[in-house]
């Protein structure tokens, strides 16, 4: 509506992330793209319609994310202009994609977990783009006559996290700021920064919200999900105070509610953040050694090889 569209992939769950479109007057912008070259190219064929009426001239990437990223040397392709904060643009290099495509060849309980959740995406053969222009702070861009605002709210769930605010749209593109269905991880942090970063947006003069991930939303969505990290971060705070080391701390929570939530092995990162913001001297596990804690968290175990 109003000239905004959503591109959903559902579930949600890891790599199953949103995409937007802002149109103007014979102009687009486009929000994310996804997370390999597949399944940005299905999305760019299935919004020509739109495009064909509002060429795509902007891409916005909310943060560094594969899945938000991979996709971009299609869009740029067409010569478009890529925009993104500082921080994320730092992220979003060869290595990166290296690294993931090659999480999937690792044995052991790592290698399993990465090929169950990544199964349905192909990273070989992706040639990391990153922005044409950077920005840190805000950045307002005229779509076709149309303001579009964006607002570097990171670092939070990642360090260049950015906000895509239509005003006269009354809505709103969260990137990964906001999971709907699922556990949000907090890569980067601090995740009080995160907290700040939803308080804004409930602040903000909207009605639409689009997630990163899971479905056109609201701001009952934002308070939920807000509700949850005030939760982690008070109760891994609190085991740290109490000298808990973070194993025993991640061991000892009890999730409650937040048990049925997809995704709730995410607590081990979410804890591990908070411990490293109280002890800055705490060193910081890769993410591919998370991912193994994510998986035992989950009870998900590397099936047996049979003889």
């Amino acid at each position: 509506g109003n000239g905004c569209h959503a591109w959903l992939l559902p579930d949600g769950s890891w790599g199953w992330s949103n995409s937007g479109l802002i149109t103007g007057s014979g102009a687009s912008l486009m929000v994310d793209t996804l997370f390999d070259l597949a399944l940005t190219g299905e999305m760019l064929e299935g919004i020509a319609p739109v495009t064909d009426r509002h060429p795509l001239r902007t891409l916005v990437n909310t943060h560094s994310d594969g899945d938000h990223v991979f996709g971009n040397e299609l869009v740029a392709a067409r010569d478009v202009e890529i925009i993104a904060s500082e921080a994320a643009a730092a992220l979003m290099t060869q290595e990166a994609v290296d690294l993931l495509a090659g999480v999937k060849r690792l044995t052991g309980i790592t290698g399993e977990f990465a090929r169950h959740v990544f199964a349905p995406f192909e990273f070989e053969g992706i040639t990391a783009t990153g922005p044409d222009r950077t920005f840190s702070g805000e950045l307002s861009l005229d779509v076709g006559g149309r303001e579009v605002q964006l607002i570097q709210v990171g670092p939070a769930h990642t360090p260049g996290d950015t906000l895509v605010l239509v005003p006269d749209a009354r809505l709103l593109y969260a990137g990964d700021i906001l999971f709907v269905g699922g556990t949000p991880i907090a890569w980067a942090g601090p995740i009080e920064r995160w907290i700040a970063a939803l308080d804004r947006i409930m602040d903000m003069d909207v009605d639409t919200i689009l997630p990163g991930h899971g479905p056109i939303s609201g701001k009952t969505e934002v308070k939920e999900m807000r509700e949850y990290l005030v939760f982690v971060e008070r109760e891994a705070r609190k085991r740290f105070e109490d000298g808990l080391s973070v194993d025993d701390a991640i061991a000892s929570i009890d999730l409650g509610r937040y048990a049925e939530l997809p995704e709730h092995g995410r607590l081990a990162q979410n804890v591990i953040n908070v411990y490293q913001q109280l002890d800055p001297s705490m060193p910081r596990p890769e993410r591919l050694t998370v991912l193994g804690r994510i998986a035992a968290l989950e009870g998900f175990t590397a099936p047996e090889v049979q003889g």
